[in-house]
């Protein structure tokens, strides 16, 4: 079987939106795609209303880990979205880059973080449908 289709979500603490939607990523797609996520400069542990709000939605989250980004990772992944992270990110010829704008949970209440968790998923489900076949 071909390896599946992975996707690196990288924002900079990895603490907030790239968790949200590799969480969102593996929820839909199970695990017909490999979803990791990183952070160029990774906070210790991932936002507690980030955790709260896909708790909401029945994801759990809880036992993700803030990682740092590295070439490896990168150069593993057929599609990288990154958020927010600039210039931090390595770019390697033949990779699919995308940038979501999107505002940062840090320090926001959980309203503000469900419109993100909600906005994350609608975007997520871009790629899932180009990823996977019918």
């Amino acid at each position: 079987m071909a390896d599946k289709p992975s996707v690196l979500f990288v924002c900079v603490h990895n603490a907030g939106r790239s968790q949200m939607a590799a969480g969102w990523l593996t929820h839909l797609a199970g695990d017909r795609i490999e979803a990791r996520s990183a952070g160029s400069a990774p906070a210790d542990q991932v936002n507690p209303v980030a955790i709260e709000a896909m708790h909401e939605i029945g994801i759990d989250i809880t036992a993700a880990q803030p990682k740092v980004l590295t070439v490896d990772a990168v150069e593993a992944s057929d599609v990288v979205i990154t958020m927010g992270c600039g210039d931090a990110c390595p770019i390697f010829p033949g990779k699919r880059y995308e940038d979501w704008k999107l505002d940062d949970p840090a320090g926001q209440d959980i309203e503000a973080v469900r419109k993100i968790r909600d906005d994350i998923r609608s975007r997520v489900e871009q790629p899932l449908g180009e990823l996977l076949p019918d």
